[in-house]
């Protein structure tokens, strides 16, 4: 198959199912990792269509979702400051910080502009020498190879007056991390492909021997996540802590090697905290010493901001996968697209947004 439309093909979707319940014979509960494969599960209700007992448990794996607070809180500090151009994916401006987002602080003044690539911002930097140009780069390891690219082009051409502000995290941490929780319940996990395409597969065996569950590279269309659930069943019917790949089309074992060493070169590894699940040690980049001169915290001094969450929102439950977005009181209710309390609610990856717009909320009454 060469063409998207074919990763949707509904005979052999069918194909796909009627196998992964021929191999299914107790109950399973998987996390499927990235935000984008939650929405497009819950999209095409594949959830639904699966064996009684096979679980899929939503995962932290929205970059939108998981950058804490503070650094919401700091990216404010820094866009309401004069002479600040600050520059941010569409997606950033609508998540709430303590009292307000990147939208309101735009509207009160502040040149906030959404850009569509880092470079990009570096462009706006170089047009307006005598202003400070920030760029909020999020996410995990599928969006920093752009970031780390734009800060080499940055030094290299000496653009000073651009920095980063950084708020990558990784996913390898993350999966130990949910696996040493004491109410975890993962049997297996559906790697993100995409993070997968730029890291390759190499960290994944020995978390998968360290745990004993299956991994399995998973990408996004139907076919590529029923694929990647009927290879997690196999496996675990099997009783093998081993590592897939059910997205070969995009995911060598090896990823990318040019993106790999530009990360190494520009980034280092850092303890970071995540949205509502606290510090995971050694799980994101912070900009290594040779680039430390372009990094935002250090040049605008927010480092030290600390903030506290709303009570309402059980983000933190959802993206643990805890609980299901419906089974939060405050869901279609107190939190809504309109007016989100969480950033699981804005992301176009978040959980809580997917099952709002896709109509799932068994457990509110409208």
């Amino acid at each position: 198959m060469k063409y998207l439309d074919e990763f949707s093909d509904p005979v052999l979707a069918r194909r796909l199912l009627d196998q992964i319940h021929a191999v299914t014979t107790r109950p399973w509960a998987m996390m499927e990792v990235c935000g984008g494969q939650t929405h497009s599960i819950i999209r095409h209700g594949i959830d639904q269509l699966l064996p009684e007992g096979i679980e899929l448990i939503h995962g932290p794996g929205c970059p939108v979702c998981v950058t804490p607070l503070e650094m919401i809180d700091r990216a404010l500090a820094i866009a309401s400051r004069p002479g600040v151009i600050f520059c941010s994916f569409g997606d950033m401006l609508r998540v709430p910080g303590s009292g307000r987002d990147l939208f309101t602080v735009k509207s009160q003044g502040a040149d906030v502009r959404v850009v569509y690539s880092p470079l990009d911002a570096l462009e706006i930097a170089k047009a307006h020498p005598d202003r400070e140009v920030v760029f909020f780069g999020i996410g995990f390891e599928t969006t920093a190879p752009a970031n780390a690219m734009t800060v080499h082009q940055a030094r290299r051409l000496g653009v000073r007056n651009f920095s980063l502000l950084v708020s990558h995290v990784l996913v390898p941490p993350a999966i130990a991390a949910i696996m040493e929780s004491p109410s975890c319940r993962v049997q297996a996990f559906l790697a993100a492909g995409h993070v997968c395409s730029v890291m390759g597969t190499d960290q994944y065996p020995a978390l998968a021997e360290k745990y004993q569950v299956p991994i399995v590279v998973t990408g996004f269309e139907p076919l590529d996540i029923l694929e990647g659930i009927r290879q997690t069943v196999v496996l675990l019917e099997a009783g093998r802590a081993e590592v897939g790949n059910a997205y070969p089309r995009a995911v060598p074992d090896s990823g990318n090697l040019p993106a790999r060493a530009m990360l190494e070169d520009v980034f280092e590894v850092a303890d970071r905290t995540w949205r509502g699940i606290g510090t995971i040690p050694a799980s994101g980049w912070r900009l290594s010493s040779r680039y430390r001169e372009f990094d935002a915290e250090e040049r605008f001094a927010v480092g030290d901001l600390r903030t506290d969450e709303s009570p309402l929102c059980r983000a933190g439950e959802v993206l643990q996968g805890h609980i299901k977005p419906h089974e939060c009181a405050a869901f279609g209710k107190e939190c809504t697209p309109r007016n989100p309390l969480g950033a699981t609610m804005v992301s176009s990856e978040g959980a809580c947004a997917a099952y709002y717009a896709y109509r799932r909320l068994e457990l509110v009454s409208l």
